[in-house]
């Protein structure tokens, strides 16, 4: 079966600049077996209570502004998946999670950004599926796990946020080499809880890992990494797919959980 992956999505300039985790992404379809549909849990959509869009086509959202004119050229207009959708809100449901369905929402940057990368052709079905940040990481993990029978239909559960987050501390002329001393060492705790499948240490990492308030000010773009984790299976096995770092504070890593 496929894994299911977590990645740092980045800025959306990331579609027109040249740095690591951009190869990176470009390449990741090719490291995969060609999904039949694809499922997004990203970071840009937060609601009250869990959401899947269902659009024929998507649209293909800017949710920036003050970018060169040439990232809204940039378009991603891949199916949608509404049969996936209605799916996906059922097994949500099924586990008490209600789950509301929007027929007119695309994709927002933490979704067609990686897409567009590692799938340039846009034509496998996309869907995205919010999340709920005021509930949390263990909420996220059981979330998860309510969608771990996608895997085995051909459906890739990707978790799209960023490693780090603390956008206040932005150095825009760092060099790619160049990261922050508190930035490596909250990556290194959450990466060895990862690799040592330390569920109950990630799950109360705001109160266990060093500098987590300061790497994440708002839970947002950590929380898909508890989706593809709990949607990986009970024991999966947990890869780092990519490590690197943009602007001296953001960490870009990617893994994979099972497959």
């Amino acid at each position: 079966m496929l894994p299911t992956i977590f990645l740092s999505h980045g800025s959306p300039m990331l579609t027109l600049t040249d740095n690591p985790v951009r190869h990176f992404l470009a390449g990741l379809g090719g490291l995969l077996e060609r999904p039949k549909a694809i499922l997004v849990v990203s970071a840009h959509w937060e609601t009250a209570r869990p959401t899947v869009n269902a659009m024929a086509v998507n649209e293909t959202i800017y949710d920036f502004y003050g970018f060169p004119p040439a990232l809204y050229q940039l378009t991603y207009p891949a199916p949608g998946a509404p049969d996936l959708a209605r799916r996906v809100a059922e097994m949500l449901g099924g586990e008490g999670m209600a789950c509301n369905i929007d027929p007119a929402r695309g994709l927002d940057h933490g979704a067609w950004v990686p897409l567009l990368l590692a799938w340039p052709e846009h034509d496998i079905p996309v869907l995205q599926l919010s999340v709920q940040s005021h509930l949390g990481p263990a909420y996220h993990l059981l979330l998860g796990q309510a969608l771990a029978g996608l895997r085995a239909d051909g459906v890739l559960v990707i978790g799209s946020g960023s490693f780090t987050h603390d956008l206040n501390r932005l150095r825009r002329d760092a060099p790619s080499t160049e990261e922050a001393s508190d930035v490596t060492e909250f990556s290194a705790w959450m990466h060895a809880a990862l690799i040592e499948r330390r569920t109950g240490d990630l799950i109360n990492y705001r109160r266990l890992a060093p500098y987590a308030a300061m790497e994440h000010p708002t839970e947002e773009h950590l929380l898909p990494i508890y989706v593809a984790l709990g949607a990986a299976g009970e024991g999966a096995s947990v890869r780092r797919l990519h490590s690197s770092t943009n602007y001296a504070v953001l960490r870009m890593d990617a893994y994979a959980f099972g497959g």
